[in-house]
Protein backbone atom coordinates (compact mmCIF):
# COMPACT_ATOMS: atom_id res chain seq x y z
CA UNK A 1 0.00 0.00 0.00
CA UNK A 2 0.99 3.66 -0.24
CA UNK A 3 0.62 6.27 2.52
CA UNK A 4 -2.23 8.75 2.66
CA UNK A 5 -1.66 12.36 1.67
CA UNK A 6 0.57 14.47 3.91
CA UNK A 7 2.52 17.72 3.88
CA UNK A 8 6.30 17.37 4.23
CA UNK A 9 8.38 19.78 6.36
CA UNK A 10 12.19 19.85 6.70
CA UNK A 11 13.09 22.39 9.40
CA UNK A 12 16.66 23.69 9.68
CA UNK A 13 16.62 24.13 13.46
CA UNK A 14 15.21 22.46 16.56
CA UNK A 15 13.17 25.57 17.37
CA UNK A 16 11.56 25.49 13.94
CA UNK A 17 10.73 21.80 14.35
CA UNK A 18 9.12 22.38 17.75
CA UNK A 19 7.11 25.28 16.33
CA UNK A 20 5.79 23.08 13.50
CA UNK A 21 4.71 20.40 15.98
CA UNK A 22 2.97 23.03 18.11
CA UNK A 23 1.22 24.44 15.04
CA UNK A 24 -0.07 21.14 13.69
CA UNK A 25 -0.58 19.27 16.95
CA UNK A 26 -1.87 15.70 16.75
CA UNK A 27 -1.89 15.85 12.95
CA UNK A 28 1.93 15.94 12.87
CA UNK A 29 4.60 13.29 13.37
CA UNK A 30 8.37 13.49 13.62
CA UNK A 31 10.39 11.63 10.98
CA UNK A 32 13.86 10.38 11.95
CA UNK A 33 15.20 7.37 10.01
CA UNK A 34 11.67 6.35 9.00
CA UNK A 35 12.07 2.60 9.45
CA UNK A 36 9.17 2.36 11.90
CA UNK A 37 6.93 5.24 10.81
CA UNK A 38 6.96 4.78 7.02
CA UNK A 39 5.86 1.10 7.11
CA UNK A 40 3.05 2.06 9.50
CA UNK A 41 1.98 4.83 7.12
CA UNK A 42 2.00 2.40 4.19
CA UNK A 43 -0.33 0.12 6.14
CA UNK A 44 -2.48 3.15 7.10
CA UNK A 45 -1.84 2.35 10.78
CA UNK A 46 -0.50 5.90 11.05
CA UNK A 47 -1.95 8.71 8.91
CA UNK A 48 -0.32 12.02 9.88
CA UNK A 49 -1.21 15.07 7.82
CA UNK A 50 2.21 16.64 8.44
CA UNK A 51 5.65 15.00 8.57
CA UNK A 52 8.44 16.94 10.29
CA UNK A 53 11.76 15.56 9.04
CA UNK A 54 14.68 16.14 11.44
CA UNK A 55 17.49 15.25 9.01
CA UNK A 56 18.67 18.86 8.47
CA UNK A 57 19.08 19.72 12.17
CA UNK A 58 22.83 19.40 12.69
CA UNK A 59 22.57 19.87 16.45
CA UNK A 60 20.78 16.54 16.82
CA UNK A 61 23.76 14.57 15.51
CA UNK A 62 27.08 13.53 17.02
CA UNK A 63 28.67 11.66 19.92
CA UNK A 64 30.67 13.29 22.70
CA UNK A 65 31.77 12.71 26.30
CA UNK A 66 30.41 15.10 28.91
CA UNK A 67 30.32 14.94 32.68
CA UNK A 68 31.01 11.24 33.00
CA UNK A 69 28.50 10.30 30.32
CA UNK A 70 28.50 9.67 26.60
CA UNK A 71 25.99 11.99 24.94
CA UNK A 72 24.51 10.67 21.69
CA UNK A 73 22.49 13.00 19.47
CA UNK A 74 19.13 11.52 18.60
CA UNK A 75 19.72 11.75 14.85
CA UNK A 76 23.02 9.85 15.04
CA UNK A 77 22.73 6.75 12.89
CA UNK A 78 23.44 3.24 14.07
CA UNK A 79 26.31 3.09 11.56
CA UNK A 80 27.83 6.22 13.10
CA UNK A 81 27.50 4.65 16.53
CA UNK A 82 29.41 1.59 15.28
CA UNK A 83 32.14 3.83 13.83
CA UNK A 84 32.67 5.72 17.11
CA UNK A 85 35.96 5.01 18.89
CA UNK A 86 34.59 6.71 22.01
CA UNK A 87 31.66 4.30 22.17
CA UNK A 88 33.95 1.32 21.51
CA UNK A 89 36.20 2.34 24.40
CA UNK A 90 33.65 3.53 26.97
CA UNK A 91 30.37 1.72 26.16
CA UNK A 92 31.24 -1.35 24.07
CA UNK A 93 27.89 -3.03 24.71
CA UNK A 94 26.31 -0.37 22.49
CA UNK A 95 28.51 -1.60 19.64
CA UNK A 96 27.49 -5.18 20.30
CA UNK A 97 23.79 -4.38 20.26
CA UNK A 98 23.96 -2.04 17.25
CA UNK A 99 25.58 -4.78 15.15
CA UNK A 100 22.47 -6.91 15.75
CA UNK A 101 19.98 -4.29 14.58
CA UNK A 102 18.44 -5.33 11.25
CA UNK A 103 21.11 -5.18 8.50
CA UNK A 104 23.79 -2.71 7.26
CA UNK A 105 21.39 -0.97 4.87
CA UNK A 106 19.02 -0.18 7.74
CA UNK A 107 21.84 0.83 10.08
CA UNK A 108 23.10 3.48 7.65
CA UNK A 109 19.73 5.26 7.84
CA UNK A 110 18.23 4.17 11.16
CA UNK A 111 18.82 6.61 14.03
CA UNK A 112 19.49 6.01 17.70
CA UNK A 113 16.69 8.40 18.69
CA UNK A 114 14.23 6.71 16.36
CA UNK A 115 15.09 3.31 17.80
CA UNK A 116 14.46 4.33 21.40
CA UNK A 117 11.79 7.02 21.03
CA UNK A 118 8.73 5.40 19.51
CA UNK A 119 8.07 2.65 22.06
CA UNK A 120 8.32 -0.36 19.73
CA UNK A 121 8.88 -3.31 22.13
CA UNK A 122 10.85 -5.15 19.41
CA UNK A 123 13.58 -2.51 19.13
CA UNK A 124 16.93 -3.53 20.61
CA UNK A 125 18.25 -0.34 22.19
CA UNK A 126 15.48 0.54 24.70
CA UNK A 127 16.22 -2.41 27.01
CA UNK A 128 19.93 -1.75 26.74
CA UNK A 129 19.39 1.89 27.72
CA UNK A 130 17.53 0.69 30.81
CA UNK A 131 20.43 -1.58 31.78
CA UNK A 132 23.01 1.15 31.19
CA UNK A 133 21.08 3.63 33.35
CA UNK A 134 20.74 6.08 30.46
CA UNK A 135 18.74 9.32 30.47
CA UNK A 136 16.64 10.60 27.56
CA UNK A 137 16.70 14.35 26.87
CA UNK A 138 13.52 15.82 25.35
CA UNK A 139 12.82 19.34 24.17
CA UNK A 140 9.45 21.02 23.64
CA UNK A 141 7.78 24.40 23.70
CA UNK A 142 8.01 24.44 27.52
CA UNK A 143 11.73 23.66 27.59
CA UNK A 144 13.92 20.64 28.27
CA UNK A 145 13.02 17.51 30.23
CA UNK A 146 15.11 14.50 31.24
CA UNK A 147 13.39 11.12 31.29
CA UNK A 148 14.29 7.76 32.84
CA UNK A 149 13.83 4.93 30.30
CA UNK A 150 12.33 2.78 33.05
CA UNK A 151 9.38 5.19 33.23
CA UNK A 152 9.44 6.28 29.59
CA UNK A 153 7.83 3.15 28.09
CA UNK A 154 4.18 2.81 29.08
CA UNK A 155 2.65 0.36 26.56
CA UNK A 156 3.39 -0.71 22.99
CA UNK A 157 4.08 2.51 21.03
CA UNK A 158 2.99 4.60 24.02
CA UNK A 159 5.64 6.65 25.82
CA UNK A 160 6.05 9.51 28.28
CA UNK A 161 7.12 11.89 25.51
CA UNK A 162 4.72 14.82 25.62
CA UNK A 163 2.79 16.27 22.70
CA UNK A 164 5.10 18.50 20.67
CA UNK A 165 8.25 17.20 22.37
CA UNK A 166 11.24 15.86 20.46
CA UNK A 167 13.80 13.42 21.82
CA UNK A 168 17.09 15.27 21.25
CA UNK A 169 19.78 13.17 22.94
CA UNK A 170 20.57 10.12 25.05
CA UNK A 171 23.00 10.39 27.96
CA UNK A 172 24.75 7.09 28.73
CA UNK A 173 26.71 6.82 32.00
CA UNK A 174 30.17 5.32 31.64
CA UNK A 175 30.49 2.09 33.62
CA UNK A 176 33.83 1.43 35.42
CA UNK A 177 36.79 0.18 33.43
CA UNK A 178 36.80 -3.62 33.34
CA UNK A 179 33.05 -4.09 33.69
CA UNK A 180 31.44 -7.07 32.01
CA UNK A 181 28.82 -6.63 29.34
CA UNK A 182 26.81 -8.58 26.77
CA UNK A 183 23.76 -8.22 24.57
CA UNK A 184 22.32 -11.57 23.54
CA UNK A 185 19.57 -11.82 20.94
CA UNK A 186 17.79 -14.86 19.54
CA UNK A 187 16.04 -14.24 16.22
CA UNK A 188 14.68 -16.29 13.34
CA UNK A 189 16.78 -14.67 10.62
CA UNK A 190 19.02 -11.70 9.86
CA UNK A 191 17.09 -8.46 10.16
CA UNK A 192 14.30 -9.87 12.31
CA UNK A 193 13.10 -8.62 15.66
CA UNK A 194 14.25 -10.71 18.62
CA UNK A 195 12.29 -13.72 19.78
CA UNK A 196 13.86 -12.54 23.04
CA UNK A 197 16.89 -10.45 23.89
CA UNK A 198 18.86 -9.71 27.06
CA UNK A 199 21.24 -6.91 28.01
CA UNK A 200 23.56 -7.61 30.95
CA UNK A 201 26.16 -5.44 32.69
CA UNK A 202 28.29 -6.63 35.60
CA UNK A 203 30.69 -4.83 37.91
CA UNK A 204 32.89 -7.33 39.75
CA UNK A 205 35.06 -6.68 42.81
CA UNK A 206 37.14 -9.21 44.71
CA UNK A 207 35.56 -12.12 42.87
CA UNK A 208 31.99 -11.06 43.73
CA UNK A 209 29.35 -9.12 41.84
CA UNK A 210 29.23 -5.58 43.18
CA UNK A 211 26.56 -4.34 40.74
CA UNK A 212 24.44 -5.91 38.02
CA UNK A 213 21.86 -4.67 35.54
CA UNK A 214 19.67 -6.83 33.31
CA UNK A 215 16.95 -5.77 30.88
CA UNK A 216 14.97 -7.73 28.29
CA UNK A 217 13.85 -7.08 24.72
CA UNK A 218 10.56 -8.10 23.06
CA UNK A 219 9.16 -10.28 25.84
CA UNK A 220 6.44 -7.85 26.96
CA UNK A 221 4.58 -4.80 25.71
CA UNK A 222 7.52 -2.67 26.84
CA UNK A 223 11.20 -3.39 27.47
CA UNK A 224 11.59 -5.15 30.81
CA UNK A 225 13.84 -3.92 33.62
CA UNK A 226 14.62 -7.34 35.14
CA UNK A 227 15.53 -6.06 38.60
CA UNK A 228 14.99 -9.40 40.36
CA UNK A 229 17.33 -11.14 37.91
CA UNK A 230 20.05 -8.56 38.58
CA UNK A 231 19.55 -8.84 42.34
CA UNK A 232 20.07 -12.62 42.06
CA UNK A 233 23.65 -11.88 41.01
CA UNK A 234 24.62 -8.99 43.29
CA UNK A 235 26.76 -10.15 46.22
CA UNK A 236 27.32 -13.55 44.61
CA UNK A 237 30.33 -15.03 42.84
CA UNK A 238 28.17 -15.47 39.75
CA UNK A 239 28.49 -19.24 39.72
CA UNK A 240 26.25 -21.69 37.88
CA UNK A 241 23.50 -21.67 40.51
CA UNK A 242 23.46 -17.86 40.61
CA UNK A 243 23.20 -17.64 36.82
CA UNK A 244 20.38 -20.19 36.85
CA UNK A 245 18.47 -18.17 39.44
CA UNK A 246 18.89 -15.01 37.41
CA UNK A 247 17.63 -16.81 34.29
CA UNK A 248 14.57 -18.04 36.18
CA UNK A 249 13.90 -14.51 37.44
CA UNK A 250 14.15 -13.17 33.87
CA UNK A 251 11.59 -15.75 32.75
CA UNK A 252 9.28 -14.73 35.59
CA UNK A 253 9.59 -11.06 34.58
CA UNK A 254 8.64 -11.83 30.96
CA UNK A 255 5.10 -11.46 29.67
CA UNK A 256 5.30 -12.23 25.94
CA UNK A 257 2.47 -12.83 23.47
CA UNK A 258 2.19 -15.63 20.94
CA UNK A 259 3.21 -14.54 17.44
CA UNK A 260 5.20 -15.76 14.45
CA UNK A 261 8.27 -16.05 16.69
CA UNK A 262 6.64 -18.67 18.89
CA UNK A 263 4.06 -19.36 21.58
CA UNK A 264 4.15 -17.72 24.99
CA UNK A 265 5.93 -20.52 26.86
CA UNK A 266 8.62 -20.84 24.20
CA UNK A 267 9.35 -17.12 24.15
CA UNK A 268 9.46 -17.02 27.95
CA UNK A 269 11.88 -19.96 27.90
CA UNK A 270 14.07 -18.16 25.36
CA UNK A 271 14.19 -15.12 27.68
CA UNK A 272 15.81 -17.33 30.31
CA UNK A 273 18.22 -18.83 27.79
CA UNK A 274 19.48 -15.51 26.42
CA UNK A 275 19.78 -14.07 29.93
CA UNK A 276 21.96 -16.96 31.11
CA UNK A 277 24.10 -16.73 27.96
CA UNK A 278 24.52 -12.97 28.34
CA UNK A 279 25.53 -13.29 32.00
CA UNK A 280 28.15 -15.92 31.14
CA UNK A 281 29.68 -13.72 28.41
CA UNK A 282 29.58 -10.62 30.59
CA UNK A 283 31.35 -12.54 33.34
CA UNK A 284 34.14 -13.61 30.99
CA UNK A 285 34.61 -10.02 29.86
CA UNK A 286 34.82 -8.89 33.47
CA UNK A 287 37.89 -11.10 33.86
CA UNK A 288 36.02 -13.59 36.03
CA UNK A 289 35.41 -16.30 33.42
CA UNK A 290 35.73 -20.04 33.85
CA UNK A 291 32.44 -20.67 35.62
CA UNK A 292 29.38 -21.84 33.67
Amino acid sequence: MIPGRFEYHRPASLGEAIALLAQHGEESRVLAGGHSLIPMMKLRLAQPSHLVDLQSIAGLKGIREEGGAIVIGAMTTQAELLASELVAAKAPVLHEAARLIADPQVRYCGTIGGNVANGDPGNDLPALMMALGATYVAQGAKGERRLDPRQYYQAPFQTALGEGEILTAIRVPVWPTGHGYAYEKMKRKVGDYATAGAAVLLEMSGGSCKRAAIALTNVAGTPVDATAAAKALEGSRVEAADIARAGDAAMAASDPVSDLRGPVEFRRHVAGVVTRRAIARALQRAGQGGRS
